[in-house]
């Protein structure tokens, strides 16, 4: 579809969506480097454009099975900015009241099942959520989200089994950063295309470039469509690019073992700095929305953060409380 088809607010909201991703994740960042949040964060900077054009495709009743780098899953989705800050720090007003932290930020009021720090948790819990849709004929989609090392473990294949052979209405997102912590997924993969997998299991797999948004946009609503009418799953291969390391205490110096310009020549196709130039070139934006869009999102971030810093820890009486296992 031409972009110039699309109505101009809708792509200047993508636009947006995606720079505030970048600019949560940076200030994610600092707080890890000023020893204010415990534990790590896996980044999603330089992924933006998957989590925006896949969620823009989804209705507010849909749900989503998030992953330890979901971050930008719960911003694509309109999450609460300021309590997904607050659940960074371990505060008290967090999504998971401070007892989640990064990984696992749960944001039911978005559809969002759960970030999940086990590879590939979240594709029997999407699939899941998926059969209780079709079960009490909701209309209602599910999305999982993915890295590429999780499809090489068992959850993957038996979750798309199960959503094929029921004709569940779900959309697999594999995003193929091509690293599974330091392991290079073409190292240990003999297939060129990991959306080819899904021919085993009679479901379409579509390969789409994942640092383009409306690429992924019109991917998923092809795929969000199929799903809702009854005809089943779609596995989605996202080809994008992680910026940081596995985490932000991981420098990532196994990335040079092949090509030591790798980053440089994916930083090159950034997600926001192409699409920005594409609705420049367009005429669909300009300077003055540019400057609009920044300083509201720079409002959001920065008040975000101000909220985090102020709110206090959870008591310690509820060290126990909403505790299950």
């Amino acid at each position: 579809m031409d972009i110039t088809e699309y109505e101009r607010q809708f792509l200047m909201n993508l636009y947006e969506t995606m720079l505030k991703m970048r600019r949560f994740e940076e200030e994610v960042f600092e707080f890890y480097k000023q020893g204010l949040m415990p534990g790590l964060a896996h980044l999603y900077l330089g992924q933006e454009a998957v989590a925006t054009g896949v969620c823009a495709a989804l209705e507010e009743k849909d749900y989503i099975g998030s992953t330890h780098r979901g971050h930008g899953h719960l911003v694509a989705r309109g999450a609460n900015i300021d309590r997904m800050m607050a659940e960074i720090l371990g505060k008290r007003d967090g999504y998971s009241k401070g007892k989640g932290g990064s990984m696992h930020i749960m944001a039911m009021d978005k559809g969002i099942l759960g970030a999940n720090g086990i590879v590939g948790a979240e594709i029997p819990i999407a699939t899941g959520a998926a059969y209780t849709a079709k079960y009490k004929g909701t209309n209602q989609i599910a999305v999982s989200f993915f890295g590429d090392a999780a499809t090489n473990i068992g959850a993957f294949h038996e979750g798309i089994n199960l959503g094929s052979a029921l004709k569940l209405p779900i959309v697999y997102i594999i995003e193929n950063n091509l690293y599974g912590i330091s392991v290079d997924i073409r190292d240990v993969t003999n297939v060129k295309n990991l959306a080819d997998r899904a021919i085993g299991y009679g479901i379409p797999g579509v390969v789409v470039d994942g640092m383009d948004v409306l690429a992924v946009y019109e991917a998923m609503i092809i795929a969000a469509k199929r799903a809702r009418e009854g005809q089943g799953p779609t596995l989605i291969e996202c080809k994008t690019y992680r910026w940081q390391g596995h985490h932000v205490g991981d420098p990532a110096e196994y990335r040079a073992r092949k090509d030591k310009n790798e980053k440089a020549k994916w930083m090159e196709r950034c997600p926001l700095k192409n699409y920005k130039e594409k609705l420049f070139n367009q005429g669909i934006l300009n300077e003055r929305d540019l400057t609009v869009i920044e300083s509201r999102v720079e409002k959001e971030i920065s008040e975000a953060v101000a909220f985090a810093k102020n709110n206090p820890y959870p008591d310690l009486k509820e060290a126990y409380t909403d505790n299950f296992a």
